[in-house]
């Protein structure tokens, strides 16, 4: 063998070395890198600032479980930073995350710190993060329920409250082909089906409203309402009822208040209060409508003197349907729907209602709502307010001489 064959040979052999030791020196530091990873507790600082973006509750937990890191919304469910997790069910689905090495789901109630009566349906989901780390999501998912069963309560409560007028519709056009050569029962039937008609259709007209009320868009429409003009068309188109029943309507307060809002909504709200309160009022009592602010709220409250409310069904007076007094609904054709309507159109004018009564001794009802500056006088403005006031008083007295009560 030649010099250069030679060298050749031991260029090759310390070449082949060279290559093997990198090789050797790279799998090293990877073997090392993932001992590293696998044995660390440090979150990622992209997995931190996920968190803090989002607005489900969220955690991340070594397998100690010890919480890591979180989201502003874990909070809320008692989870903090160097903290263990509390729950039980959280804990056992981490654990079965980690067992199974796989992503997991479950939905289930849990109870936040201090406020055990209220347990929270939570979706949570875990998923495996790193060797030591474990990502918990948990959504709230209490409110989309309550809405889902208002969703089927009030289609039920509605076919079942439609069938009644219907089906008296039904049986008295029966009635009146039968003693068609009767005039007399005839025009006693024809009587009771205009009533009927009417409660049907007060009762569309009502779940309509309510139906406005709880979309979600139209907040965007609101302006300055006056409390006076609302005050002022309320009492007015309760008048005549008022006249009928022997009570006395008086009113107070403070004056030249505003709130942002829809005019006929406030107005349609109050009247229903009014007219609840003329309705279940004494001949000779009477009915108060004030007036107070209260620093950056104003509330209006409407006071009887009248039979006043239990105190078990003061807890579901604004559900929909719902009637304290069955019997006296029925007398006077109320739907159920205007305490209902009261509640959700305070809501959506971002405030809320109060209720104080006791037996025998009355009730008060208050509509708590934001209230603004006094806007720019403007004449163009002032008339058209003045207008759509006089156009929503005339639409809720005709309301009323219709007997519409809640």
């Amino acid at each position: 063998m030649t010099t250069p064959q030679i060298a050749l040979l031991a260029l090759a052999v310390g070449l082949a070395i060279g290559i093997g030791l990198a090789v050797l020196v790279f799998w090293a530091y990877r073997a090392r890198a993932k001992v590293v990873e696998e044995s660390s507790t440090t979150v990622p600082q992209g997995t931190v600032d996920v968190l803090e973006s989002m607005d489900d509750a969220a955690c991340v937990i070594d397998s100690s479980g010890l919480v890591l890191a979180i989201s502003h919304a874990a909070a809320r469910f008692g989870i903090e930073v160097g903290a263990t997790l509390d729950n039980p069910e959280l804990r056992e689905l981490v654990r079965t995350v980690r067992s199974i090495g796989a992503s997991s789901t479950e939905t289930m109630r849990i109870t936040r710190p201090g406020v055990s009566l209220d347990p929270r349906l939570v979706s949570a989901r875990a998923s495996e993060l790193a060797a030591r780390l474990t990502l918990l999501i948990i959504r709230d998912v209490t409110e989309q329920e309550r809405l889902d069963q208002m969703r089927r309560d009030f289609v039920a409560n509605t076919s079942h409250e439609l069938k009644t007028p219907v089906g008296a519709v039904s049986l008295l056009a029966e009635a009146i082909e039968s003693a068609a050569d009767d005039p007399a029962q005839v025009r006693i039937f024809a009587s009771r089906i205009s009533a009927e008609a009417t409660r049907l259709g007060q009762l569309t007209g009502r779940i309509m409203s309510l139906s406005r009320l709880q979309a979600a868009d139209g907040a965007n429409d609101f302006g300055p309402v006056a409390i006076d003009e609302v005050v002022a068309a309320s009492i007015e188109a309760h008048a005549v009822q008022a006249d009928s029943a022997g009570v006395e309507l008086m009113r107070g307060g403070d004056r030249g208040v505003f709130v942002r809002g829809d005019l006929q909504i406030l107005i349609e709200a109050v009247g229903n209060l009014v007219a609840n309160a003329i309705l279940y009022s004494p001949t000779g009592s009477r009915v108060g409508v004030g007036v107070k602010i209260e620093g950056e709220t104003v509330e209006i409250a409407v006071s009887d003197q009248g039979i006043g409310i239990s105190e078990s069904d003061r807890e579901r007076i604004f559900e929909r349907f719902y009637r304290a007094d069955e019997a006296r609904s029925r007398r006077t054709g109320g739907t159920g729907l205007g305490l209902s309507i009261v509640k959700h159109a305070t809501q959506r004018h971002g405030g809320e209602v109060r209720v104080w009564s006791r037996p025998s001794r009355g009730s008060t009802f208050t509509m708590v709502l934001p209230r603004i500056d006094a806007p720019m006088p403007d004449t163009t403005d002032r008339k058209n307010k003045k207008k759509r006031a006089k156009k929503a008083a005339k639409a809720a007295a005709v309301r009323a001489r219709n007997g519409e009560t809640v």
